[in-house]
């Protein structure tokens, strides 16, 4: 049972390691916003926290399909309920980077670094959520499809997640509003595809760009380690 659970651990250790990793961050951003509420008396950021949970459920959708993805049986079963709902909630680990632009709103309640600082952490630990959670997904994806779609499927991804992130942060829908009202998310979305604006075409292309161009960069660094622990061996003359 022991060497087992050895065995285990020692195969996934790095899957382990980013998981604590990012509770760690977490923790550290529930931290830095409970400080500043204490010394501001000020409970602004706090919206932050629920952001930040927000981001933790596509993570925690893909660790689950991620585990049950290695057999066919349990793929076919759980993947489509997973993955569904792993794109519904895809769109918060990105959107908390929006939340950068609350900076430009003037507060005398805490230093302007602080602010800084904490803006920071969560921007960059929800942005690793979803990195990691599209990661683990397009692991998935590219198993059982092949290459090229995998590499769609990113693509896709991003795509519609810069534009998720849009009606997030500027129509002001939520995940939940899918589930709770989807014909007036259908309608929404009917109206800005017959009549984008220039925002919104701006927002989406960019954001994607730069959400593909950081994943690119992660992916890159994920084999890096592989090319190193197993280099390719030159051919002899």
């Amino acid at each position: 049972m022991f060497n087992k659970l050895k065995t285990g651990f020692q195969r996934n250790r790095y899957k382990i390691a980013i998981f604590f990793l990012m509770a760690s961050a977490s923790a550290v951003c529930v931290l830095l916003v409970a400080a500043r509420i204490a010394y501001s008396d000020s409970g602004r950021y706090t919206t932050l926290v629920w952001n930040l949970f927000l981001a933790w459920i596509p993570f925690i959708l893909a660790y689950f399909a991620y585990a049950f993805s290695w057999k066919k049986w349990q793929l076919y079963l759980v993947l489509p309920a997973s993955a569904f709902l792993w794109l519904i909630f895809f769109p918060n680990a990105p959107y908390i980077l929006t939340d950068l632009q609350h900076l430009a709103r003037e507060t005398s309640s805490a230093p302007i670094w602080y602010d800084v600082i904490v803006m920071v952490w969560f921007s960059w630990t929800g942005l690793l959520l979803g990195l990691v959670s599209l990661y683990l997904m397009h692991d998935i994806v590219q198993r059982t499809f092949g290459r090229l779609t995998g590499w769609a499927f990113v693509f896709i991804v991003s795509g519609l997640s810069s534009f998720g992130v849009y009606l997030g942060r500027f129509v002001r829908f939520n995940s939940w509003d899918i589930l709770n009202d989807p014909k007036e998310i259908v309608v929404t979305i009917l109206g800005l595809a017959v009549d984008p604006s220039k925002r919104l075409v701006a927002f989406t292309a960019l954001f994607s760009i730069f959400y593909i161009f950081v994943y690119l960069t992660l992916y890159s660094f994920a084999h890096l380690l592989q090319e190193q622990t197993h280099p390719i061996q030159k051919e002899l003359p």
